[in-house]
């Protein structure tokens, strides 16, 4: 892997850890993960297995470092884990296609509803859950699937147009 497209996933990385810093801890402690877009927009952009595992890595890690979630640490890091995984074979798939802005949505929401749900069945079983999962499901992560959708869409455009101006093809 290039040392060029690690150090892009790491930028795109430490923004939205950041952000993911800076946004409060809502519902039963949970908190909008950001990242997430970010990590998103690395696996769109690079779609080779090895950044799909150091995406997942360096954001389980970051998010773990910054939950508000009683002993979230390693669900997050087992919810980017998979979530990771499965989003790399459907951008594989979805690669056929012309990946616009409805698409990138779509694996945003994908990938959302998968690491929210994953986040939560794991919390679950590690740690136990504040409130009951289903209200957590609804408040916390379908909230979170729009505003995530948007948010990558948006930063996708932006992140693609600047690679472009700048003549970076990675």
């Amino acid at each position: 892997m290039k040392l060029r497209n690690n150090i892009f996933t790491a930028l795109l990385l430490a923004i939205g850890f950041i952000l993911h810093q800076i946004t409060p801890g809502i519902f039963g402690g949970m908190k909008f993960d950001f990242l997430l877009s970010f990590i998103f927009i690395s696996l769109l952009i690079n779609d080779t297995f090895k950044n799909t595992i150091l995406t997942a890595l360096l954001g389980g890690l970051l998010s773990a470092m910054t939950t508000t979630f009683p002993g979230g640490q390693l669900p997050n890091i087992i919810d980017k884990l998979i979530t990771c995984i499965v989003l790399f074979f459907v951008i594989k798939y979805l690669r056929r296609f012309n990946l616009n802005s409805l698409l990138v949505g779509f694996i945003s929401s994908l990938g959302t509803f998968i690491s929210g749900t994953v986040f939560l069945l794991s919390a679950l079983l590690i740690t136990g859950l504040p409130v009951s999962f289903r209200i957590l499901l609804t408040t916390v992560v379908l909230p979170t699937i729009l505003v995530n959708a948007v948010v990558t869409v948006f930063i996708y455009q932006i992140v693609r147009h600047a690679m472009k101006v700048s003549k970076i093809n990675l």
